[in-house]
């Protein structure tokens, strides 16, 4: 499944031979750093799980993908949270530029609907799925989505932020796209609203887990063990579930949303095994 992942994402990317092929270059950089693929991943599953084809879904898992490495572009800019790792490697920033990791991030997010519009997409998945996709993603993305909650974020820098600040910002900033991922997934397989809520509600509860677990791995971890700079949070006086809680609260916190994911999943006839597991693995990461 990853390499397909792998092979459609550079199969979207324009060709280099251009006088712009040094933003080609950026964008394929920060693609080709990988991760853990999570969002891509859950497209693909939630697909197979309605009885969708992963041809049809590929696509659309390209454009949350692409989502997500324009945000990581951004998020690591000086503006920003001003980080000079990102996977073990430099920055985007650190290697074109400022100005070419920004351009970078920016074709990458047009690009991301660019491939939902594509007709060959279309074909794929259905005119119809393709307007639906793309308003979903749009959505989850944007002013009252992700972008909301990183405006959040940098907001609450040095204010001792509250709990429900943080649940609404981590909730937008970082569960908004997993969700998309799993109602995307949905969508390719043309199945029903049922199914998108309950989709839906999975990739809140692994994405908020997912953060939470990320702030535990902020002070428990290594620079070398995560590939990103540890600690950046103390830094920038962010409050975080860990500094509000404390690490075994928030510990007994991914547990709990993990096994709402799970619950989540009965509403799904198929077999749910592979994304029981997932939710299981993503809450005990080290890195």
């Amino acid at each position: 499944m990853i390499q397909r992942i792998e092979n459609a994402l550079y199969g979207c990317l324009p060709d280099k031979n251009c006088r712009e092929g040094v933003l080609i270059d950026a964008m394929r950089y920060s693609l080709e750093a990988g991760g853990k693929r999570v969002r891509p991943r859950l497209v693909l599953e939630f697909a197979r799980l309605c009885g969708g084809s992963e041809e049809a879904a590929l696509p659309f898992a390209c454009a949350v993908e692409m989502i997500h490495t324009y945000s990581l572009i951004h998020d690591d800019l000086p503006c920003m949270d001003d980080d000079d790792l990102r996977r073990g490697k430099p920055s985007n920033h650190k290697v074109y530029g400022e100005d070419i990791a920004l351009l970078a991030g920016d074709a990458l997010l047009t690009l991301a609907f660019e491939t939902l519009a594509d007709d060959k997409t279309a074909e794929l998945a259905g005119d119809r799925a393709c307007r639906l996709a793309a308003k979903t993603l749009a959505r989850y993305a944007g002013a009252v989505g992700m972008v909301g909650g990183q405006v959040i974020d940098l907001k609450s820098e040095n204010t001792n932020a509250p709990l429900e600040v943080l649940r609404e910002m981590d909730e937008k900033k970082t569960a908004c796209l997993i969700q998309a991922a799993c109602e995307l997934g949905c969508i390719a397989a043309n199945a029903g609203a049922d199914k998108r809520r309950a989709a839906a509600l999975y990739g809140e509860s692994i994405g908020v887990a997912f953060q939470i677990q990320d702030d535990i791995l902020d002070q428990t971890s290594s620079n070398e063990e995560l590939g990103k700079p540890v600690g950046s949070d103390n830094e920038n006086s962010k409050s975080t579930y860990v500094s509000l809680l404390g690490i075994e609260k928030c510990r007994a916190l991914v547990d709990e949303l993990t096994n709402q994911a799970i619950e989540a999943l009965s509403a799904f006839d198929a077999d749910t095994e592979a994304l029981r597991d997932y939710a299981l693995a993503l809450a005990k990461r080290n890195k």
